[in-house]
């Protein structure tokens, strides 16, 4: 209550964010800790409206009472240990930072950034002065051994992106491999990631996914790899520049099995299965976008006008086709009706294995079937053949000129 009485035209928010949906609060008693959670939910700029671009008079003011604040509560903390800090930043919203991550911004003797324009940006919204110095894949390999220096003489240094977790399809990797390798502290501060935000939103399968990011600019190797993809039963993660959207749905959609892409006969034939893809673009900004449909889908709404802003791109995984095996009871029945209608015995196992796949395999492709057809038929037909043999052996010598239905 002394919090509202000194911040009385915020009384309001803070009666709704502190307690939805419950009208006026209670009467109730709160710790220090809890003061300054309360305090910061007012202090913290409104959802919604914030990006890396963000420069009003309003927000900087705000942004740098919200972190004189959290200075203040990181003075009573023990001092950060010696190492390299990853530290996770926004992927568009300034929201997303974490408490831990200013904390540790603020803290370093030197902020290593890909960008040091973007990333002025982000440490001047919340009046962090650690002095920056550029590294970015075309530098890391010479900036190595001035960092490891640094480390060595007892250093806090700090490794950001111009977006998201840092060695995710950013620089940071090696620099990781170099510090484990010299026995010097790695320590990671998580925070956003733009492939995980996207997987969790996305509908598709969670339990199993695997993020494969930019793709190779070489077009065997692009191929190659998704090839790979288009085969795997996991959910598939990619980075797609805006301006390779086009290529990238044109090359998915042939490998990963649109019908288009399939003649009139064979779609007569085999039933493709059409790959759900999910296009996640801005991620957490203003203009944040989840598309969702068919790789063909896709292509076609695509065709015609190209998207911007940053594209996670996401493809179901292939489609697991499950074979019931029939019992040996279920197989002589099928052997009774085949023979039946006059089938001899060089053909009746044959025929027999299309009879199982018809009616015990679980495919969700028909394709799919007749691949396990064309690859087991040898094994299978002649455990078909020796149990025909054996049942009905005298009624198929008998049946050997009779008609065929």
């Amino acid at each position: 209550m002394l919090l509202i009485r000194r911040l009385p035209s915020m009384a309001s928010s803070l009666a709704t964010t502190a307690f939805p949906g419950r009208g006026r609060p209670p009467c109730v008693h709160h710790t220090q800790a809890e003061l300054v959670y309360l305090k910061s939910l007012s202090l913290y700029p409104k959802p919604g409206c914030l990006s890396l671009c963000s420069t009003s008079t309003s927000d900087s003011q705000t942004s740098s009472e919200f972190s004189d604040l959290i200075a203040e509560q990181s003075s009573k903390r023990s001092p950060l240990e010696p190492g390299l800090y990853l530290v996770a930043t926004p992927i568009g919203n300034l929201e997303d930072i974490t408490l831990r991550a200013l904390r540790v911004l603020k803290s370093a003797n030197v902020i290593l950034s890909e960008d040091t324009r973007h990333s002025g940006k982000l440490l001047q919204y919340y009046n962090i002065k650690t002095p920056l110095l550029s590294y970015h894949k075309f530098n890391e390999s010479q900036r190595e051994q001035t960092v490891l220096k640094r480390l060595k003489q007892g250093e806090i240094v700090a490794l950001i992106s111009d977006a998201g977790t840092p060695g995710i399809s950013d620089p940071g990797t090696e620099l990781a491999k170099l510090c484990v390798d010299q026995n010097i502290p790695v320590v990671p501060i998580p925070g956003p990631s733009a492939f995980v935000a996207a997987l969790s939103a996305s509908g598709l399968a969670t339990n199993e996914f695997t993020f494969v990011g930019f793709l190779p600019k070489h077009a065997g190797s692009r191929r190659e790899r998704l090839t790979v993809s288009a085969s795997e039963v996991k959910t598939q993660i990619f980075y797609v520049p805006p301006h390779k959207l086009c290529q990238f749905l044109e090359e998915t959609s042939s490998l990963f099995g649109d019908s288009r892409f399939a003649s009139v006969i064979t779609s007569l034939l085999i039933s493709l299965h059409h790959r759900r893809c999910v296009i996640a673009r801005e991620i957490t900004k203003m203009h944040e976008e989840f598309w969702r449909g068919t790789l063909g889908e896709a292509k076609q709404a695509f065709s015609t006008h190209q998207p911007k802003g940053e594209i996670t791109l996401l493809v179901e995984g292939k489609a697991i086709c499950v074979v019931e095996t029939p019992s040996e009871d279920q197989l002589e029945n099928e052997l009774r009706e085949l023979i039946s209608c006059g089938h001899n015995l060089s053909t009746v196992a044959t025929s027999l294995i299309w009879v199982i796949f018809r009616k015990y395999s679980n495919c969700s492709s028909c394709g799919e079937a007749v691949k396990m057809v064309a690859e087991g038929t040898s094994v299978r037909r002649k455990t078909v053949y020796s149990l025909a043999l054996k049942k009905f052996g005298k009624q198929l010598e008998a049946g050997d000129d009779s008609d065929k239905c």
